[in-house]
């Protein structure tokens, strides 16, 4: 694998033919994209059993909750098909591949299904694209379970969340993932587009500020699989 050269390549492309679209398609049981989430400091337990209740009586794809959560909603969603998914280096991503592996190792053990975890932002823009190869390849490996690679568009030139996109892909990253909520600025239809476009057929989250249905079609209509929003209930209720 050389990396410098399959980024240098989809650069190349992207500046050459890439153009941004949305799918003409009918969006139906939008409730099967939507990961309810709750990532606030302030989050109580009584909320927590509150975003499952929800999450099983809409039927949404997942509950995403920070990790010391993870084995009430483990709990709370035994039985049902809705997913556990947690964050890992959140929300900067500077924390180290040694802590990150060991933090989605445990999160892992303790029932989470699935696993977001922020790039080291400041690698990438470093340009050490080896060191945030390793990052993802850690917690993948560690994990065992799929990974989303939030990029923090938001921080990033188009170039660069191409190279976040490529370097996801190669490292075993099911999932890539527009935003932590906790950025300068969430998700964009721009943007979900663009990762699209780059990793293929890997999954792709929108998440961070989809607050309403039609934000939440956008999404899907420019390539999203999954939304990360708080707002779950009052988007399926329109």
């Amino acid at each position: 694998m050389n990396l410098e050269k399959l980024i240098e390549d989809k650069i190349k492309e992207f500046h050459e033919s890439y153009k941004f679209e949305l799918k003409d398609i009918k969006v139906e049981e939008v409730n099967k994209y939507i990961e309810h989430t709750n990532l606030k400091a302030t989050t109580t337990e009584e909320e927590i059993k509150k975003l499952c209740d929800e999450a099983k009586e809409y039927n949404f794809r997942g509950v995403c909750v920070n990790p010391s959560f993870v084995p009430l909603v483990s709990a709370q969603l035994k039985g049902t098909d809705v997913k556990v998914v947690t964050v890992v280096g959140f929300p900067l991503g500077a924390t180290s591949i040694k802590s990150k592996a060991y933090e989605a190792k445990i999160a892992a053990e303790e029932g989470a299904d699935e696993i977001d975890m922020v790039l080291h932002i400041g690698y990438l823009k470093s340009r050490n694209y080896e060191y945030v190869y390793q990052d993802i390849k850690a917690v993948v490996e560690a994990s065992k379970k799929p990974v989303k690679v939030i990029i923090e568009t938001c921080y990033l030139t188009d170039e660069e969340k191409i190279v976040a996109c490529v370097i996801s892909k190669e490292a075993g990253a099911s999932f890539v993932k527009t935003s932590t909520g906790f950025g300068t600025a969430g998700a964009k239809a721009e943007d979900v587009n663009l990762m699209r476009w780059v990793v293929g057929n890997l999954g792709v989250k929108a998440s961070g500020g989809v607050k309403t249905f039609e934000d939440a079609i956008k999404m899907i209509k420019a390539g999203a699989n999954s939304i990360g929003t708080s707002s779950g209930v009052s988007i399926v209720r329109k």
